[in-house]
């Protein structure tokens, strides 16, 4: 395909509407909010969890966890010591912080 052909329809993709950039914008300023909320249900769905899906909900608390620029010795430790209750105190923590 010649290059002309492909230009317009890249820069008719790249271009966002001044609604779409306000919510894209307030995404980012959120995160860490959105973060929280996120940790606190996956904190649930653990004590919920047994087996392969007890370690599937681990991998996502390390990764927002990781979001949420909590050091990665403090995430090792967390998951090491397979305790729910000690991503509970530490989401009360981060929430008494914000």
């Amino acid at each position: 395909m010649p290059p002309d052909l492909r230009l317009p329809l890249f820069e008719s993709m790249a271009k966002r509407t001044a609604y779409q950039d306000k919510i894209i914008r307030r995404y980012y300023e959120n995160q860490d909010d959105i973060m929280l909320q996120k940790l606190g249900e996956l904190v649930t769905d653990l004590y919920l969890a047994e087996g392969k899906a007890k370690q599937r909900v681990w991998e996502r608390i390390a990764a927002a966890l990781k979001n949420l620029k909590v050091p990665e010795t403090q995430i090792q430790h967390l998951v090491n010591a397979d305790n729910p209750s000690l991503v509970a105190n530490l989401l009360k923590e981060l929430l008494e912080k914000k």
